[in-house]
């Protein structure tokens, strides 16, 4: 699928950038037209290089590539968008994970005119994450196959409407993740506080949330409401322990106030442009 893509730079060998390599390289991306940049890669990312033949590059070559991809931290965008003008062409395509950090501020920076952000999520290290993704106008219909074809090595892609749209799914799915394993910390506390020895209530609590995600993959014609009301016998107990959750002041408006404050956050890495 990617045997014809590249050159292709990507810049930032952490999980998230070292995961969306993975991918391509399964996908059929061949190392040699794949360009790592990190000038402090991790010695497990520097095994994973010499395994696999990529060559890991200290700073951003001279030389256009098709495809620029920053898996980097925002706090760094503007020395790393600097970074990457040599390797910009009339025809490269810009593709950033960066939180908060706007296409217009990557134009500006990089001198690229195609630019795509995109937010992917962690379960992509395994094949399993979902992209939101929104682009320029310059980005053409052969531009955005590229980065389907790239960016869907790690899981389902979605393009979106509005770029603020990024912000919103950042608050979702990109940190979404992190609440699904708090979610698992703290069922497993629940299961201690009513007596159950803390290693037997970590299995339990982790195997059903990985049991359960299993059930949505599997069962996915089925709705997540209509999965929970096959669960619920009615007056048992998942139905009282619902009461709690689907009350008033429960999960919902926990949820609610959670989302809204990765939205916002995300949109002010924005603003501190």
């Amino acid at each position: 699928m990617l045997g014809d893509v590249g050159p292709v730079v990507l810049v930032g060998a952490g999980k998230m950038g070292m995961a969306m390599a993975d991918g391509w390289l399964d996908a059929g991306l061949s190392p040699d037209r794949l360009i790592l940049v990190d000038p402090n890669p991790s010695s497990s990312v520097r095994h994973k290089a010499s395994t696999v033949g990529l060559t890991i590059y200290q700073s951003v070559p001279d030389k256009d590539a098709q495809v620029i991809v920053l898996a980097v931290k925002p706090q760094v965008a503007d020395d790393v968008l600097a970074s990457i003008k040599p390797a910009i062409g009339d025809d490269s395509v810009l593709i950033s994970v960066m939180a908060g950090i706007s296409i217009a501020k990557m134009e500006k920076l990089s001198g690229c005119a195609k630019v795509i952000r995109a937010m992917p999520n962690t379960p992509a290290q395994i094949g399993k994450g979902i992209t939101g993704v929104f682009s320029n106008r310059a980005v053409d219909p052969q531009d955005r196959m590229i980065a389907d074809n790239l960016l869907e090595a790690s899981g389902d892609v979605v393009w979106l409407n509005e770029e603020d749209d990024i912000n919103k799914v950042t608050g979702v799915a990109g940190s979404g993740p992190a609440y699904v394993f708090y979610m698992v910390e703290a069922l497993a506390e629940a299961a201690e506080t009513n007596g159950m020895p803390p290693e037997m209530a970590m299995r339990f609590a982790r195997q059903t949330i990985v049991g359960a995600a299993g059930l949505l993959e599997y069962d996915n014609q089925t709705s997540a409401e209509q999965l929970r009301e096959n669960v619920t016998s009615p007056n048992g107990t998942t139905y009282a322990g619902l009461q709690v959750l689907m009350s008033e002041d429960g999960l919902v408006p926990l949820m609610e106030k959670t989302v809204r404050a990765a939205v916002e956050r995300a949109r002010e890495l924005g603003e501190d442009e």
